[in-house]
């Protein structure tokens, strides 16, 4: 059965500078590329290389740039034929730019034309995926999907970064909420990712977890706090290591695994990935990704 990943597709337009800029002013970049971003697209593309059947289901305009994204998503194995084409929205791109310490800045923009409605959800057939995915940039549509996930007794992963809008109905029905640091502490107003995990674990009967970056992951198992460190590796580029780290984690949950196994193989997963530039290009095989684990 295959794995669902609901939300947004970005197409990242990248430019590699020395240094990222900290005040106004012009630079110039040493390279440029262009590549499909957003969080549950490149998770789904992540899910795709590691070796599992894969639907992204999101909202994209009637142009070029969803043409693109659409294209690349096809190539990577990832199923596109319930991507959702809204006439006369541009789909959301994003201006990324990266260092020579793999460090990054993104300014993303998202066209207020991209219907926020999750009815033509009701076109997808949920019951039939292994495990649901979403991310937090189309909250109507997430809530949807993870309904359609508790209805169907389906496991769920929750992608749950920063973002304007509030996210507590969908902690509350997620089975795995991922936070990224800084989103959980917007969720919980708590700077201490351990402290933000406590308060969040009171708000979902779901497992929590936080990415804290080369620290590795937090979370807690049956109220006890729980820690796996992050993998060393020479860092050329971090963009989308969250969400391959989450397209991992719904690999993981599809396939059963315990808590600590899980966590392993995502932190490796991101790991990988961040040696290439890129948010996909870097993304391992599987069996890279068995091979790393088992000679660790």
């Amino acid at each position: 059965m295959a794995i669902a990943c609901v939300g947004i597709t970005v197409l990242d337009r990248v430019q590699l500078v020395s240094q990222l800029p900290t005040s106004g002013g012009k630079y110039v970049a040493h390279d440029y590329f262009e590549v499909g971003g957003g969080p549950a697209a490149t998770a789904a593309v992540a899910a795709a290389r590691l070796g599992h059947e894969v639907d992204f289901i999101g909202r994209v305009g009637c142009d070029g740039v969803a043409d693109v994204m659409q294209t690349e998503l096809a190539g990577y194995g990832v199923g596109v034929d319930k991507m959702i084409r809204i006439p006369g929205a541009s789909s959301a791109f994003s201006a990324v730019i990266v260092d020579e310490e793999g460090e990054r800045m993104i300014v993303n923009y998202q066209d207020k034309s991209l219907s926020k409605d999750a009815s033509p959800l009701k076109n997808v057939d949920f019951s039939t995926y292994s495990t649901i995915l979403t991310d937090v940039r189309w909250i109507n549509g997430a809530k949807y999907a993870l309904e359609q996930a508790k209805k169907f007794g389906i496991p769920s992963v929750l992608d749950a970064d920063i973002t304007p809008e509030p996210i507590d109905e969908l902690v509350k029905l997620a089975d795995h909420v991922a936070f990224s640091e800084p989103g959980l502490e917007k969720f919980t107003g708590e700077s201490d990712p351990v402290e933000g995990l406590k308060i969040a674990q009171k708000m979902t009967s779901g497992r929590v977890y936080v990415t804290v970056g080369s620290k590795g992951c937090y979370w807690l198992e049956n109220g006890e706090l729980a820690h796996q460190a992050g993998l060393k590796v020479d860092v050329v580029d971090t963009t989308g290591a969250g969400d391959v780290f989450h397209g991992a984690l719904a690999v993981a949950v599809a396939e059963r695994m315990e808590a600590r196994q899980s966590i392993v193989f995502s932190n490796t997963v991101a790991a990988i990935k961040c040696t290439k530039l890129g948010g996909r290009e870097g993304i391992p095989t599987r069996k890279e990704v068995d091979d790393h684990i088992e000679n660790r």
